[in-house]
């Protein structure tokens, strides 16, 4: 049986951490580990890793999503599934055994991400009973071939892995906007990215512990022009997702929601567009906003 690693990488979160994995400890087929990747000891309150129905790791690692994930993959073994799930991201019971099947059936398929019901990100964010209800009340897993796609969604995706690991691009700091479809393309160069639509799960799309609105603003525009240099993003795509993300905040920023902070982001979509202007645009540059 292919062994499957649930990666979680996650700070100033630990509520939400316990949530989700006080849900993991429900599903009948339980994952073989669960590793934490934290930045602070404050990112984790429990519950004891003895308590839990599979064995949990917890790790310490710098702070940023590349850099948590990577900590979470240099511990996995040739072969190994390591599924990693946003700390906020609630999986329904059969997703485990779905991926088995899915990377199982397919040697060359690399990396796979799942359905998402719904995805809180997208609006003001969902409430644990919520995304159980969505949960509840959906038909769960049905085995479907799973599609070629562009990328795997960051929040849910399945990586196996190889010796040695391809790794997330840490020079993608903090949030790492963009770094699952890095290196969904840098993988798909040597096997098969896909999308399986019976592995279903909801994104809360908590908000607190998010980057400022100022990074992620200045992301928005340095991520894929940095992507672009290294290759793994062409103009056409590039130009799509900056387009569409100053279009958004330049009009959510006249009248913007309270949960978004459409104003901050435009004002980092202009820095960087200004470092772009003056070659020196650099994702890493987000260090020194606020």
């Amino acid at each position: 049986m292919i062994p499957v690693t649930i990666g979680v990488a996650t700070t100033g979160r630990a509520s939400v951490l316990r949530q989700m994995l006080d849900h993991l400890s429900t599903l009948s087929d339980l994952p073989d580990k669960v590793v934490l990747s934290i930045a602070t000891p404050d990112d984790f309150e429990g519950p004891a890793p003895d308590d839990m129905p599979f064995e949990m790791v917890v790790l310490t690692s710098p702070k940023g999503s590349s850099a948590q994930r990577n900590t979470i993959l240099k511990q996995a073994v040739d072969g190994e599934i390591v599924l990693f799930l946003d700390d906020d991201f609630l999986i329904m019971d059969g997703y485990v055994t779905e991926l088995r099947r899915v990377f199982g059936q397919d040697p060359s398929i690399l990396i796979a991400t799942g359905h998402v019901l719904a995805d809180g990100a997208r609006g003001p964010g969902l409430t644990f009973s919520e995304a159980r209800n969505i949960l509840r009340q959906a038909n769960g897993p049905q085995s479907a071939q799973p599609v070629g796609t562009r990328s795997g969604y960051g929040c849910n995706m399945a990586v196996r892995v190889t010796a040695p690991p391809e790794l997330f691009d840490e020079t993608l700091p903090l949030y790492g906007w963009l770094e699952d479809l890095d290196l969904s393309r840098r993988v798909s160069r040597r096997g098969r990215v896909v999308r399986a639509d019976g592995l279903q799960g909801v994104h809360l799309g908590v908000k607190r512990g998010r980057t400022s609105g100022v990074r992620l603003g200045y992301s928005q525009i340095a991520n894929p022009v940095y992507m672009l240099g290294k290759g793994t993003l062409g103009w056409r795509h590039a130009l799509r997702l900056m387009s569409r993300n100053i279009a958004a905040n330049m009009f959510g920023a006249i009248k913007p929601p309270p949960y978004l902070d459409r104003r901050g982001r435009l004002k980092g979509n202009l820095i960087a567009l200004g470092d772009v202007l003056r070659r020196r645009s650099d994702p890493n540059r987000i260090l020194e906003l606020h």
